[in-house]
């Protein structure tokens, strides 16, 4: 037994230095390694098989967690400043985008957490072994990207929150959320379930605020109901804000995210274990995701009746028209007292910081998985951090609160931009027998979920590329500069576009799925290796992506 286990424990460095059938799949060149089903460790001591035995709720609680950790990304601080134009613009008409949108979130979630658990592999690891080298360092510079470009919103959502809090400059905010962050994360050191339930709490904190500011304001429930479950684009400008919406709601670092975290969970090896676990996963994510729909809703509630009526002062509709994270807050305390302006600052600070840990927490599994980089923990969180933070500062210093929120329509279309780098490998990967076996997507889940990702990348693609049209129009710059800018963009456009065609139809090659053990092992322990005081290899447990047991025991 023990030159078994010195055995594994000199095992390529794919395999995480963990004993699992799916996690010691892959080597560097992507193809499959032998690994035996029927190989044995010695189980911790006085560990038996009675955690199997636990209940259906115990089961549950102990997966509950990932989905509040990815249900930030559609409570980020850019969303909440696409719902409160939204909201401002167009009142309660465009609800059932969020609707729509939200239940879109769960479908992909849902493939990254499944992804996750059926090949004990997170998505940045999985291209890392499927891809060549070139195409590896672009999707891992891009996926740097998505995560720089995601932090803005969320670094200077946090400095708004300040400066409406305590008056502090927008700048010294900045600062103070990138220290502040890196406080919470050394909640890591006593393992992921404790930041999880701090982000929980962030998350119900947002929510009693924003139903709070819905309860002052009473919108009618008729009318609520009916922009939720009536599609309407009637408004001026409101597909442009509808676009808006949707493109802020997915977001490539996320997908990433939850797929690692859900390897945070010890997972018996079998393909019972792995289906409970992905269901598990979906009620867990959707009850989150629920939670997420109930706090945009608020929002885009609360402004649009606020903005939209007919006894709007023509002070209140002037603000109304330029609505952004820091105006809203002045803008909700002329009209409804200086708590409502706090409660606002009170949310948007737990969304700003609880979105800006998550991000860096995406950050560091997608340093580790494309990398396979040994850093220290501290370390990895500090450089992640910083290369996230420094451009928030940069124009913060140089352009005050009115550049710090264009730069997060910037940061916005970055996202946007990003966004296919990340999704297409996720819809291939769910959907390849060589990377789930006989866990990939059902015929039906692939062309729904093929169709609701081809929407969303043409949807930001329309999005970018007229609004950069746009701005060709309308820039004051002198038309050869125009010129120059277009022989600039336009080739880049086209390769992008080429890179997208790339991606989605590569045939896959690397093969990752091991076959899991038969469920009558489930318990990890046969009555011969029993009686030898062997047991089976059963839990595909990442203790490099989680420092602590998950509870209930």
């Amino acid at each position: 037994m023990e030159q078994q286990q010195q055995g594994n424990d000199h095992m390529h460095p794919a395999t995480w230095n963990v004993h699992s059938n799916r996690i010691a799949a892959v080597n560097v060149e992507g193809k499959a390694q032998s690994v035996t089903s029927d190989h044995s460790i010695d189980l911790p001591n006085g560990a038996d098989d009675s955690s199997n035995q636990k209940s259906g709720w115990r089961k549950f609680l102990s997966h509950v967690g990932p989905g509040f950790l990815v249900s930030l990304a559609y409570l980020d601080p850019g969303n909440l400043e696409t719902d409160l134009q939204a909201g401002a613009n167009h009142g309660y008409e465009l609800l059932w985008i969020i609707l729509i949108g939200l239940i879109f979130a769960l479908i992909i979630q849902s493939l990254a957490a499944n992804l996750g658990v059926s090949t004990g592999k997170h998505l940045s690891e999985l291209c890392k072994a499927e891809y060549p080298k070139f195409v590896k360092i672009c999707l891992w510079l891009l996926a740097e990207l998505a995560v720089i470009a995601a932090d803005i919103p969320e670094v200077i959502g946090t400095a708004f929150a300040l400066n409406i809090l305590f008056h502090i400059p927008v700048w010294v905010g900045v600062l103070c959320t990138g220290v502040s962050t890196l406080l919470l994360l050394g909640l890591q050191r006593y393992g992921i379930r404790k930041l999880e339930m701090l982000i929980a709490i962030l998350v119900f904190i947002m929510a009693g605020c924003f139903f709070g500011e819905m309860g002052h304001v009473k919108p009618d429930a008729s009318d609520v109901l009916k922009g939720m479950f009536t599609p309407k684009l009637s408004g001026q400008g409101a597909t442009g804000d509808a676009i808006a919406l949707l493109g802020a709601l997915i977001m490539p670092h996320n997908l990433f995210l939850h797929s690692a975290l859900v390897l945070s969970r010890k997972i018996p090896n079998s393909v019972r274990g792995i289906n409970d676990a992905c269901r598990y996963f979906l009620i867990e994510s959707g009850f989150a995701l629920f939670v997420a729909f109930l706090i945009n809703v608020a929002v885009i509630s609360v402004t649009g009746t606020v903005c939209v009526g007919d006894n709007v002062s023509p002070e209140t509709a002037d603000r109304c028209d330029d609505i952004t994270l820091n105006s809203a807050s002045f803008l909700l305390k002329n009209v409804l007292g200086k708590s409502s302006s706090t409660l606002y600052a009170i949310a948007l600070l737990a969304s700003g910081q609880s979105s800006s840990i998550t991000g860096t927490y995406a950050g560091q599994y997608i340093m580790q998985g494309f990398l396979d980089l040994k850093m220290r923990k501290w370390m990895r969180n500090l450089l992640t951090r910083v290369i996230a933070i420094t451009p928030s500062l940069i124009v913060a210093i140089i352009g005050g609160s009115q550049g710090a929120g264009r730069l997060i329509i910037i940061a916005s279309m970055i996202l946007s931009f990003e966004l296919p780098f990340a999704l297409i490998p996720l819809l291939k990967f769910s959907s390849s027998s060589t990377k789930m076996g006989p866990h990939k997507n059902s015929i039906y889940i692939i062309v729904i979920s093929w169709i609701l990702g081809l929407g969303i990348i043409g949807i930001n693609m329309y999005y970018l590329i007229t609004g950069f049209v746009g701005w060709l129009i309308d820039n004051n710059l002198p038309k050869v500069g125009n010129v120059f800018i277009g022989i600039l963009v336009f080739p880049l456009i086209a390769v992008y576009i080429i890179a997208v065609i790339y991606l989605t139809f590569r045939k896959d090659t690397a093969v990752t799925f091991i076959e899991p053990v038969k469920d009558e092992m489930e318990t990890g322990i046969s009555k011969s290796n029993r009686s030898l005081g062997n047991t089976t290899d059963v839990l595909p447990y990442r203790p490099d992506l989680a420092h602590d047991t998950p509870f209930p025991e």
